[in-house]
């Protein structure tokens, strides 16, 4: 989809959780030309005389392939200091990106609304508060999201049915998203929630795997395709995103 009336008269490319900007230049040539460039710039060349009505639908249908190029020059970005919790930074949830924005005031609280995330605290200045507080909010969805996809997985995977449902813990892993333990427990990453659904959806059908086949032998992959067959795109995506 591609969003119109942007303030600086561009647009934005909004395609499988990700916003790109960008504009129409309008130059002497006779084809369209579209180049994502290394540093995460989108440009959009088109002839001189046609029009944007012409030039969008052929943005949006080539935009797996602008979000594929997107993705492979950003892993070559330096990383990105840590976060310092103050209005205007960006944040994800379920894939989305979303503006913050600290207001002093009270009862404290957080709110999605539209393309923010809204932190009502006593002290704007007390970064790690602000933290304390967002990171409380992302646990709470994360324990309804996460429970809501894993009885979807169940429902749409029958061979993954254990007798019980697995308990779900959630929390702060360094490099893993998912694990399973001994006793039948499945542990997600609490930045899970951060990610696209369709993600948060392979990390549960391969930890569920993981119940019946505890290894990652031949039959635990024919055991996933079975349940996933599109696990290995989901994958990709994944690993694309920070844990």
């Amino acid at each position: 989809m591609i969003e119109s009336g942007q303030p600086d008269g561009g647009y934005v490319l909004d395609f499988d959780g990700e916003r790109i900007p960008f504009r129409i230049e309008y130059r002497q040539r006779k084809t369209l030309a579209i180049t994502v460039h290394p540093e995460l710039r989108l440009e959009i060349v088109a002839p001189e005389g046609t029009t944007s009505e012409q030039v969008l639908p052929r943005v949006a249908k080539r935009a797996g392939w602008i979000l594929r190029q997107w993705r492979y020059f950003e892993q070559f970005l330096p990383k990105h200091p840590g976060p310092r919790f103050v209005s205007g930074e960006t944040h994800r949830y379920l894939g989305r990106q979303y503006r913050l924005k600290v207001h002093e005031g009270s009862p404290e609280t957080v709110k999605l609304v539209g393309g923010f995330l809204h932190v009502w605290t006593g002290d704007r200045n007390q970064a790690s508060h602000i933290a304390q507080l967002l990171d409380g909010w992302y646990r709470q969805h994360a324990e309804r999201v996460f429970q809501h996809r894993m009885r979807l997985c169940l429902e749409r995977c029958p061979p993954l049915r254990p007798p019980r449902e697995p308990k779900l813990m959630i929390r702060r892993m360094r490099h893993r998203w998912g694990s399973c333990t001994r006793a039948g427990h499945i542990v997600l990453n609490l930045d899970l929630v951060k990610t696209p659904i369709h993600c948060i959806d392979y990390v549960l059908a391969h930890e569920l795997c993981h119940l019946r086949i505890h290894n990652h032998s031949p039959a635990f992959y024919q055991l996933l395709s079975r349940c996933m067959p599109d696990w290995e795109s989901r994958k990709r995506r994944l690993d694309g995103c920070e844990a």
